[in-house]
């Protein structure tokens, strides 16, 4: 295997658990062996964000995030680069960023709402999975979520819901979902998945050989 990592893309909906899952994957398996990025990372500027015919900014768009960056830092983490990016703080002014220095190791775990839909992306990943729960489950996650985590208030994130997340779920996600490998219900419980992906990927990281020049 002429490749300096493993990648995997999660995709799911808002509130489908993909952030969770990728943090339960690091945590099972060997310190220093995952690596982890995320979709949200690589938004555009507000100023550059498209409005909806009501005038509110739609973050559920795929053109609101410089996917081609987040395939060429893949490339780069793959070919042993070390990446520094500053964290997305979902427009919150008040919160100070964090600089992120992401390190190459042999699994690389991505995950993000429209990760499936990008192809140059998709095509990168040796894995791809997707995680998902009931519409209801997902929206009750997001709506603790963005109190909690980002200041919003319930009429706000039902708006966005209705109006952006679900539609842009329907047409730049569920049509992929057929593209993935595995399939993760997350209603209650993914420990079961967890252990067979983390499984899976203990293996993967031991076939991984890292890159030389004579194999780039």
């Amino acid at each position: 295997m002429h490749r300096g990592a493993y990648l995997v893309g999660i995709a799911g909906g808002s509130g489908s658990g993909k952030t969770s899952l990728m943090r339960a994957l690091r945590d099972r398996l060997p310190e220093g062996s995952v690596c982890m990025m995320s979709q949200d990372d690589y938004y555009l500027p507000l100023a550059q964000q498209t409005l909806d015919p009501n005038g509110r900014v739609n973050f559920d768009l795929p053109e609101g995030i410089d996917l081609d960056a987040l395939a060429r830092d893949l490339q780069l983490l793959v070919a042993g680069e070390t990446l520094v990016r500053t964290e997305y703080t979902f427009n919150q002014e008040e919160k100070e960023a964090t600089v992120l220095e992401i390190a190459p190791a042999p699994i690389i775990l991505v995950e993000g709402l429209f990760v499936l839909h990008h192809a140059p992306l998709r095509e990168l990943f040796d894995l791809r999975v997707f995680i998902e729960a009931h519409e209801a489950t997902q929206l009750q996650r997001r709506l603790l979520r963005d109190e909690l985590e980002r200041g919003y208030g319930n009429e706000d994130v039902r708006y966005q819901w209705d109006n952006h997340v679900m539609p842009a779920y329907r047409e730049f996600l569920l049509p992929y979902r057929h593209h993935c490998d595995l399939h993760v219900v997350n209603e209650v419980d993914f420990s079961r998945a967890v252990t067979v992906l983390a499984d899976h990927l203990n293996r993967a990281a031991h076939q991984v050989a890292p890159l030389t020049l004579q194999s780039l």
